[in-house]
């Protein structure tokens, strides 16, 4: 869906015809000003207010613009301008960086009107303001937490549209990187001898992130743990549903070679939750 209709200047101040391809993509690195300084108030026409943050936006002056379009809003609380200019600021805090700024910008737009046709461009515009700030799994994961709940949200509300689409793909990309930090939370535990503490990390991956390139470690690691722990029947079974899912995998081939140095063989079981959790996935 494109927004070059938010963009388009009223009839007295139309701006140069390319502008309308800039907003067709959402991924351009930004330039951010210096200033966090509201603009002083100097009441102007709607117009003039409108085509003066579509000039910033020409020249990538992507936080001024914001300011610019936040006055519309401030000035002109009631014109349609104001509808637009609410969505424009978010669209240019975001590419300015400004993130949280951005997802305020969007969730009052949500707030206001929820009915508008722009409404899934502003969900998916805080979506992706939250997933740009995903840190590193050494890091707490609030933001990756919000970020794949506004993700799904969109692709929920708007399944058919475009931003559905990208959507999907990083709540794929999420999800992965939560998995990724319950596996680094889980080796350090591992790594100190905190066996059950491990053993509920590695639990969560296989129950809540079954799906991502972590799985095959997880029943690895878990059959490390249940064997330190003296558990074999659960370190056969974890070694068993891992062969059976990942038979070519590297992990398999280690929690084999772990299992053979106790004389035991992987050995499945049904009941056991691994098979319960992974028996609709694979």
């Amino acid at each position: 869906m494109s927004l070059t209709h938010l963009i388009a200047a009223p009839p007295a101040r139309v701006l140069a015809a390319g502008l309308a391809a800039l907003f067709l993509v959402f991924g351009l690195s930004a330039c951010s000003s210096d200033s966090d300084k509201e603009l002083e108030y100097v009441e102007q026409p709607v117009e003039e207010l409108y085509a003066e943050a579509l000039k910033q936006i020409d020249l990538k002056n992507w936080e001024e613009a914001a300011k610019r379009f936040d006055e519309v809003e401030r000035q002109h609380p009631y014109s349609s301008w104001a509808r637009r200019g609410m969505l424009m600021s978010a669209f240019c805090y975001y590419q300015a960086n400004k993130y949280d700024q951005a997802i305020l910008a969007a969730e009052r737009f949500i707030s206001l009107h929820p009915g508008n046709k722009d409404v899934s461009y502003a969900y998916y515009l805080r979506a992706i303001s939250y997933y740009e700030q995903i840190v590193d799994v050494g890091r707490d994961q609030r933001t990756t937490e919000l970020a794949l709940s506004s993700l799904t949200e969109v692709a929920r509300r708007f399944p058919d549209s475009e931003y559905a689409r990208d959507a999907r793909l990083k709540i794929d990309l999420t999800r992965d990187h939560l998995a990724g930090k319950e596996m680094a939370i889980g080796r350090y535990y591992l790594t100190r001898g905190q066996y059950v503490a491990a053993i509920n990390r590695f639990r969560t991956v296989i129950e809540k992130y079954q799906t991502t390139t972590h799985t095959p470690e997880a029943l690895h690691r878990l059959t490390e743990a249940y064997l330190a722990m003296g558990l074999a029947k659960e370190a056969q079974a974890s070694a068993a549903v891992l062969g059976y899912n990942f038979p070519g995998s590297e992990w398999y081939q280690d929690s084999y070679a772990l299992l053979a140095e106790q004389d035991l063989a992987p050995e499945e079981d049904q009941g056991s939750w691994m098979s319960r959790a992974l028996s609709s996935v694979f």
